[in-house]
């Protein structure tokens, strides 16, 4: 028997944020979202909807309760802080329009902490990150741009301050650092890249592929960029063999491409 109720929610809730609750497995998610509605004393799922839509508290209690979280902004904060002091610095000596990608972005921590970083060194007008990954509903949140306090565990606080508005427990990032990421669909493995890029950031992606997986990647990585440019990668993803691929590390988890 189809539970309309349930339906009915999907529907309403893809319209809403984005999110195709159908794409996931429906007793799992029902079971997570009937226990949330529940404990906030509503009985159905049309009524925790207008709940939702009447406190924004709810609604963002829901939208952490249907994804799990994995990303974090700045996450190893060490490595942002040599991108923003060192790696980018040195960049902008050439150019004050860099074109920047965030390559399996997730719900757009990383992007949105590239965007930030940027934005301390250039005018925010010439901020521009192009973010992609393979989820439509991950990427359905990023553009939403609201997250849950322990995202936000390795941010300092006078950036907190600046670029995110708290609600409740909920941090929300402003409208100007969410209007110079740009989010699309895309397959890592069997979509083509753009090119022409001063840095690529991919981190803690990688090591979920195959050794081929990664070759191939690697080498369509090092043909996106241009000459001189950066490959940032996570802190569990040295590459070996980088001349393979034509880079040449310049710090740790930071590969130049040859010119």
């Amino acid at each position: 028997m189809i539970d309309q109720d349930y339906e009915q929610f999907i529907k309403n809730i893809k319209v809403k944020t984005g999110i195709d609750l159908s794409l996931y497995k429906e007793a799992q998610m029902k079971r997570r979202l009937t226990s949330l509605y529940e404990k906030r004393g509503f009985s159905s799922f049309s009524d925790f909807y207008l709940g939702m839509n009447k406190e924004k508290e709810i609604y963002y209690e829901f939208l952490d309760r249907m994804t799990i979280n994995v990303s974090e902004f700045y996450r190893n904060y060490k490595r942002w802080e040599v991108l923003e002091e060192k790696i980018l610095p040195n960049m902008l000596k050439k150019t004050n329009q860099l074109k920047v990608w965030s390559a399996a972005c997730s719900t757009g921590e990383e992007p949105y902490t590239l965007a930030m970083i940027l934005s301390n060194l250039v005018p925010l007008s010439k901020v521009k990150v192009f973010a992609t990954d393979i989820d439509d509903n991950v990427l359905a949140r990023a553009k939403l741009g609201v997250y849950p306090e322990r995202s936000l565990n390795e941010v300092p606080e006078n950036i907190k301050k600046k670029y995110f508005e708290k609600e409740g427990s909920t941090y929300k990032v402003i409208p100007e650092i969410k209007n110079a990421v740009t989010f699309k669909k895309q397959n890592l493995l069997s979509d083509t890249f753009d090119n022409g890029f001063d840095l690529i950031v991919c981190r803690n992606v990688l090591i979920y592929f195959t050794e081929e997986a990664k070759e191939n990647l690697y080498h369509k990585f090092s043909q996106s960029l241009k000459n001189g440019g950066i490959f940032f990668v996570g802190s569990t993803e040295q590459i070996f063999n980088a001349d393979r691929y034509n880079f040449t590390s310049v710090d740790t988890f930071f590969y130049q491409k040859s010119t």
